[in-house]
């Protein structure tokens, strides 16, 4: 086995423009993997690595999982601490369990004038797939479900979703609901990684909502209660996401699930199976192929010193550079690390001032000389820059080798 970290340091006047994380695909693994579902699409969390890619860019309605869109600028909310989870949203006729629309659907059986907390929103989303809990969270934050539509569009663009539209907040069927199972899994990923106090709802195998106002809603409700995502019965490590389903679209599910240290999120949409048993099968399935035929390796994690880089007018002679984010990579299990090499490329000296976060050259990740990872170096921590008196005896210093 063939395996260092080499230090290159390259003169030049700009640095790379990069891509955190584009990655190749880990290879012969995609061809391996049969599915009968329209998409699917399975990466590993750490490096961002494509395992299985099945139509993976093409547009489809996402039905339920667009629940997931909700829930990131309900998150957003209580990330900025303008609400808290014992904040109460008021129930509109829009939400009311009457309304024809919610008949057929899933939901949380809500009524008029009733309010519900963030929290039981939260797991009636989760668990329940309640589109009314969707249509109440998007007339608090927007006034109006047309007007959250904007405020789901603007945060996909925020996060790299750069194809995903939305007709509602809740999935039912509108032809401007269109994701892709690519995009999908991106949403994931940011709900995995910005929102570790709340990610573990998303695990949740049972809620049982206390406050219905009708005895309709109390005999349905009891009988309502368990997580339609089945794969958290049935798969060690599986920890979310979202199911969804409609007549036309089919079966879908984002999920993740963490073994061994190793996370992997996929996605299955347009299957056809027979309920949401097979489909939790069938993504049992792809995420075992994901844990099975492959592997990862984490070299850097944020914070951790790749090397350091001399700076000129500094007033440290170095800085520090690391990663933003953990620095990994997959390769199959038949060729394991073999012939990998992981470069370091940077300018030397850097000019100070140098701010922390800032982008100070990249790491490379190589196989059999072709780039499977790359990342941009940063530095960690802040150069100040010193003042012209101390520039001139600097020069003095290089001018006379002192």
């Amino acid at each position: 086995m063939v395996f260092d970290i080499a230090i290159i340091k390259v003169m030049k006047k700009k640095l790379f423009t990069l891509f955190l994380l584009m990655v190749c695909g880990v290879a012969n693994a995609t061809d391996e993997f049969k599915t009968k579902a329209k998409s699917a699409f399975l990466i590993d969390y750490d490096s961002g690595a494509e395992i299985v890619a099945k139509n993976a860019d093409t547009l489809m309605p996402p039905s339920s999982m667009i629940k997931l869109m909700t829930l990131a600028v309900l998150f957003d909310e209580l990330k900025a601490g303008n609400i808290t989870l014992d904040t109460r949203f008021p129930v509109s006729e829009n939400a009311d369990y009457n309304d024809p629309k919610w008949y057929p659907a899933s939901k949380i059986c809500l009524v008029a004038g009733q309010t519900i907390t963030v929290r039981d929103l939260i797991l009636g989303l989760i668990v329940l797939s309640g589109g009314d809990a969707s249509v109440v969270v998007a007339e608090k934050l927007a006034g109006s479900e047309d007007a959250f539509t904007a405020m789901m569009e603007k945060k996909a663009r925020s996060i790299g979703m750069e194809q995903s539209t939305f007709g509602n907040a809740s999935g039912l069927p509108n032809p401007n609901n269109l994701m892709t199972s690519r995009e999908l899994a991106t949403l994931a990923v940011h709900l995995i990684g910005d929102y570790p106090d709340l990610y573990p709802m998303f695990a949740t195998k049972r809620f049982e909502f206390s406050e219905h106002k009708t005895d309709w809603c109390r005999d349905w409700g009891r009988t309502h209660t368990v997580n339609y995502n089945k794969l958290l019965f049935i798969m060690p490590g599986a920890d979310g996401l979202k199911t969804g389903h409609t007549n036309d679209g089919g079966y879908g599910m984002v999920a993740s699930a963490r073994v061994g240290g190793r996370r992997l999120v996929a996605v299955i949409n347009g299957f056809n199976g027979k309920g949401h048993d097979a489909l939790a099968a069938e993504m049992k399935k792809l995420l075992n192929h994901g844990f099975t035929t492959t592997m990862n390796k984490v070299f850097f994690k944020p914070g951790d010193t790749v090397a350091d880089i001399p700076v000129w007018y500094g007033k440290a002679d170095t800085v520090a550079a690391t990663v933003a984010k953990p620095f990994a990579i997959t390769v199959s299990k038949k060729d394991g690390l073999k012939n990998v090499r992981v470069l370091a490329r940077f300018d030397e000296p850097i000019a100070a001032p140098v701010d922390a976060g800032a982008q100070i050259g990249e790491l490379i990740a190589e196989q059999n000389g072709h780039v499977i990872a790359r990342a941009p170096l940063v530095a960690n921590e802040r150069v100040r820059k010193i003042q012209f008196i101390g520039r001139i005896i600097k020069n003095i210093r290089v001018i006379f080798g002192i």
